[in-house]
């Protein structure tokens, strides 16, 4: 089956691991269209790359931090509104992972377009919800604070 124009549809397929420390959550905060939004450390899986190992490659280039999966959250899809300059309208296929923090580099530098990595309670991030990327910030949050885990074995990468 073909899309419009004969193209195949495809959806961006990314990754966002909820790390959390002390009851906080390891959130970003990043510039996106001149905005400063906030997101979980999160991104665009790439050839050939688990989607374990996207999640923790993810994680470590925009917090610094390597982590430990512990388990998979869930898979959520998402069509991004379409703005009014004909931008948007994408569609995003997202894993989510809960992690561990293990240890910090502080001398790592961030991607480009991440401010800050940050450390927020649940409800700071509630209440920044104007500023989240998208709903699948909060989503995921949700369901990990709702006890939603599965192993890390559901997702598996044949060769």
């Amino acid at each position: 089956m073909s899309y419009r124009e004969g193209r195949f549809w495809q959806p961006d397929v990314t990754v966002a691991t909820v790390v959390v420390r002390d009851g906080r959550l390891l959130c970003v905060e990043e510039r996106v269209n001149g905005r400063i939004v906030i997101n979980q450390p999160a991104g665009h899986l790439e050839p050939d790359e688990s989607l374990a190992d996207a999640a923790l490659r993810e994680t470590r280039e925009e917090t610094g931090w390597d982590v430990r999966l512990t388990a998979f959250i869930g898979a959520y899809q998402w069509k991004a509104p379409t703005q009014p300059d004909g931008s948007g309208g994408r569609h995003y296929l997202r894993f989510a992972f809960a992690a561990d923090p293990v240890r910090l580099d502080p001398t790592r530098k961030l991607d480009e377009g991440i401010v800050c990595a940050t450390w927020m309670t649940p409800a700071e991030l509630t209440d920044a919800s104007d500023r989240h990327r998208s709903p699948l910030v909060w989503q995921a949050v949700a369901d990990y604070l709702a006890g939603r885990r599965q192993p890390l074995s559901l997702l598996q990468q044949v060769p």
